[in-house]
């Protein structure tokens, strides 16, 4: 019984063994493109915010990390020319319909919106998801605004007062996408000095 028990033992550990050696091999071929992968998705929504004229650099590895007023870390990627800051992007998120939505903004050197690309959500499709440019040119009629154009007091969606429109059927998500915009764009006032100091 118990020389079973020990060859059942060896069998289960040498497949144990063999399994994680399969698990490291996986890892080691596939972790560089993935990784690869990731720098290009970074690229590809910092090129959706911050036009390439604004930069002669590669903001996707020129960043900062700082402190929102609620604690929460924000990584801010920096378009520089000639030494200069002239571009900034960033992650904003707010609460939708059916979870968060994440958003990746960019604002020039005087806190005015170069674009804002929706890099993930779960709202409804049909109705919530047309915060996505491919589906909508909604969330591209926010290029070029500001915190004081329009009024802080109006960057609400209509609804509640403001200036933006909602879609038919969904106020929740216009409602979110406009916050957060908002949002990031308060964060750019409250830290400007930091965003656009020298390194």
């Amino acid at each position: 019984m118990s020389r079973h028990i020990a060859i059942h033992g060896v069998i289960l550990g040498g497949v144990c063994l063999a399994f994680g050696a399969l698990m490291t091999g996986v890892h080691m071929v596939t972790a560089e493109p993935i990784a690869l992968r990731a720098i290009e998705a970074k690229q590809a929504s910092l090129a959706q915010v911050i036009p390439a004229a604004l930069h002669d650099n590669d903001p996707s590895t020129d960043h900062l990390t700082l402190a929102r007023a609620d604690g929460k870390a924000v990584t801010v990627y920096r378009a520089t020319k000639a030494g200069s800051v002239t571009g900034l992007a960033y992650e904003v998120s707010g609460s939708g319909y059916a979870g968060e939505i994440r958003l990746m903004m960019g604002v020039d050197a005087e806190g005015r919106l170069l674009g804002v690309s929706t890099l993930s959500h779960k709202e409804t499709p049909g109705l919530g998801d047309k915060i996505e440019a491919k589906k909508n040119p909604w969330i591209t009629r926010f290029a070029g605004l500001s915190l004081g154009e329009p009024p802080v007091e109006k960057w609400k969606v209509k609804k509640d007062g403001g200036q933006f429109d909602q879609f038919s059927g969904a106020t929740i998500t216009p409602r979110a996408v406009v916050g957060a915009i908002r949002g990031g764009l308060e964060f750019f006032a409250d830290n400007k000095s930091k965003l656009l100091e020298a390194r």
